[in-house]
């Protein structure tokens, strides 16, 4: 028992003493400094980004959708691309049938080699109509001036048969009056009757001659007429022949007419060669075929979408800011973009300001005419465009993607 007791005092002493020693003070006044320190450092932080940057987790990456449709109606026959593959500009992604274009265009190109034909003889009767009414022109004037010339000519032989008509008259008269001396005379054996008979023969000859005369002065009256209606017609073709600069005016009116039938051919025939290449159905630019709804042996319609090309290049972030954190905002303002999917950061530049916000370009934009209005902060599009285009060269930004940019509002 003493020993016990002895053992208990000893360790009572050794407590004793543990109490008595000065223990270190707990270093809290280290970890208030630390969380103060980091509060204001965090606190200057965001006062010093919300002075000078706004950014906005409403953005995406933008980019070209290209709607590839057909500009011919026509069968599929060849479809060269699948699902999310990606094509180069230029790749036929689809043929149609050409079969009935390549025809089209065999008769286009008939149409045209004879609408040309047509076209250079009426170019070439030009000149010869030309050369024709010309001719025809002298031709008729000489006709005139020579029936003119034929019917004075008629009207003095009509006169010159009208003077043997009075003269023929004359003798013809003189001779029956010395018939009629003569008769008694030869009664009464004054004269011979050799004598007689020379009178009588000279009577019947001098009414002979007065016929003759008359007949003669009808001939050339009937000439006279001839000659003018040889005149009438020579004046007739006169006319005729002065329309010659009507006659060329018509004859370059058909040429020219021939020669736009001509180019309506050719370009017929451009247009027909057009279809035929339109058979083929090619990517205007580079990108990932979406959206194909394209099978083999389909039938098209002009104009008919066929499949989306989604662009990789030429991407730009739209992103949606607050109205109120427009107050220093402008064009070329340096920008930070990060984008969530990959966690790359890329160097950007503000471009334009959306000229609208995001409600009124919708469908149904908000009617604020109403007895229950609450404010709603507004905001608008922002364009923003990599300062370095070749920094998506790996195409990382695709359209649709979400993205974090922070604008430099103040530097």
């Amino acid at each position: 028992m003493a020993e016990q007791n002895l053992e208990l005092g000893e360790t009572n002493n050794a407590d004793l003493a543990d109490l008595e020693k000065p223990h270190p003070r707990p270093r809290r006044h280290f970890v208030i400094f630390g969380i103060v320190v980091a509060v204001l450092v965090g606190a200057f932080l965001l006062w010093w980004h919300s002075t000078f940057y706004e950014d906005t987790d409403d953005a995406q990456v933008s980019g070209h959708l290209v709607q590839i449709s057909s500009r011919i109606a026509g069968q599929i026959v060849k479809v060269n691309v699948e699902e999310n593959q990606y094509v180069e500009a230029g790749t036929v992604v689809a043929e149609i049938d050409p079969r009935d274009f390549e025809v089209a265009v065999q008769q286009s190109d008939a149409s045209r080699q004879g609408a040309e034909a047509s076209a250079q003889a009426a170019q070439g009767s030009v000149p010869i109509t030309g050369i024709n009414t010309g001719s025809t022109l002298t031709s008729a004037g000489a006709d005139v001036r020579g029936s003119s010339a034929g019917v004075e000519q008629a009207q003095k032989q009509l006169e010159s048969a009208h003077a043997r008509v009075e003269q023929a008259r004359a003798n013809n008269d003189k001779a029956q009056l010395d018939l009629k001396r003569y008769a008694p005379l030869v009664e009464k054996d004054v004269i011979s009757r050799q004598q007689f008979d020379a009178a009588v023969a000279a009577a019947a000859s001098t009414k002979a001659g007065v016929a003759d005369a008359q007949a003669g002065e009808q001939a050339a009256d009937q000439g006279v007429r001839i000659a003018r209606q040889r005149l009438d017609q020579a004046q007739a073709q006169l006319k005729t022949a002065q329309t010659g600069p009507q006659q060329m005016a018509i004859q370059r009116a058909r040429a020219n007419q021939a020669s736009a039938q001509a180019q309506q051919a050719s370009a017929a025939l451009e247009q027909a060669r057009l279809n035929l290449s339109y058979t083929k159905i090619v990517a205007p630019i580079s990108g990932i075929i979406t959206r194909k709804s394209l099978e083999l042996g389909q039938n098209v319609s002009v104009g008919q979408n066929l499949m989306t090309l989604v662009s990789l290049d030429g991407v730009w972030i739209t992103a949606n800011f607050k109205e109120t954190q427009l107050r220093h905002m402008k064009q070329g303002q340096p920008v930070d973009i990060k984008l969530d999917a990959y966690g790359r950061r890329y160097d950007g530049a503000i471009t334009q300001i959306g000229g609208a916000t995001g409600s009124m370009m919708s469908l149904f934009p908000p009617e604020n005419a109403t007895g229950n209005y609450v404010k709603v902060v507004q905001r608008i599009p922002v364009r923003i465009d990599l300062k370095n285009p070749n920094d998506n060269r790996d195409h990382l930004l695709r359209p649709g993607l979400s993205v974090v940019p922070s604008v430099r509002v103040k530097q």
